[in-house]
């Protein structure tokens, strides 16, 4: 029999005492869920590696948050950083990497998707309606839609301010630049995340124009002053989904855990006040325990998921 739990507290699989949400954890696995040998927990003597890119903030987030929610299903994680997409793919695919928790596999990495096929294996949607944006700063008021570009390329030194160059926003916003008819007046410049936003904010200090890459949700768009520009021809793709991504065959080997990410459901208050905690917040933290466990009090409801029973 299947039997749906809000995870706030301790909860059964078959004879299993599963520790969850409420932070209820015994004595043996607080410290960072070192369970221990034999203390019958679906993770018992398993490691899980989590694979993030740490300036994709929805990644680095929702990693914590997993790691803390598989250290108390016994498990030993390990949180390993990769700087580019293609890197963390390939890791996943061939097993050195088990999970990547913050994949958008259905637009942004469907080449990645679509390249390794079988060797993934998708574990759920934690947040729908995920969009790629080209944005501008809220002052300039004459650049609502990417089509006011065209013809403006010496206001923006030509540049469009991008991430880095594996990624699937910048693959979306190579092939947006010819659609537009944009490609004789800008260049697409990659770099990082964390390059980009320095750029912007020096931009938005200064009160200069400058158009950028982003994404929603990312905690920048309410840091920052600015504007997703309209895309009537639909270049940067339409909304999707978020959610886990592992080796294939984790699955079964893992059920349980499996099922608790399949789980993990986040609406825009809770995904927002998730990153912020973790990255903003809780900034200098380094291995975020408080960030996640001041989440999870707060947010006792985020895993609604069926074990059995």
């Amino acid at each position: 029999m299947m039997k749906k739990h809000k995870l706030t507290g301790a909860i059964g699989v078959g004879a299993i005492a599963v520790l969850a949400l409420a932070g209820c954890a015994s004595d043996s696995d607080t410290d960072g869920g070192d369970a221990g040998s034999g203390s019958g927990l679906p993770g018992d003597g398993k490691t899980v590696t989590l694979g993030y890119i740490p300036s994709w903030t929805d990644g680095l987030s929702v990693s914590y948050l997993l790691k803390d929610q598989l250290e108390k299903l016994g498990y030993e994680v390990d949180m390993e950083e990769i700087t580019e997409a293609g890197v963390l793919f390939t890791g996943v695919a061939n097993g050195d990497i088990d999970i990547f928790p913050s994949a958008w596999p259905e637009v942004t990495h469907k080449s990645y998707m679509e390249k390794y096929g079988d060797d993934l294996e998708q574990l759920g949607t934690y947040y729908d309606g995920a969009v790629l944006t080209i944005a501008v700063p809220e002052y300039m008021d004459d650049i609502n839609s990417i089509e006011d570009l065209e013809g403006q390329a010496d206001r923006f030194d030509g540049k469009i301010i991008g991430i880095e160059p594996s990624a699937g926003l910048t693959e979306a916003a190579e092939a947006m630049i010819p659609e537009y008819g944009l490609d004789d007046e800008y260049e697409l410049q990659t770099s990082s995340t964390a390059a980009m936003l320095t750029t912007l904010g020096d931009a938005v200090d200064k009160e200069e124009d400058i158009v950028v890459t982003l994404w929603r949700p990312f905690w920048a768009n309410d840091a920052y002053p600015v504007k997703d520009l309209e895309d009537p021809k639909g270049a940067m793709g339409t909304p999707e989904g978020l959610g886990a991504v592992a080796t294939a065959g984790w699955a079964d080997e893992n059920p349980e855990a499996a099922e608790l990410i399949k789980g993990f459901v986040l609406d825009d208050e809770e995904y927002g006040s998730l990153e912020d905690t973790v990255v903003n917040k809780y900034e200098d933290d380094k291995d975020k325990t408080e960030a996640i466990e001041e989440w999870i009090a707060a947010n006792p409801e985020a895993f609604d998921t069926e074990l059995a029973e």
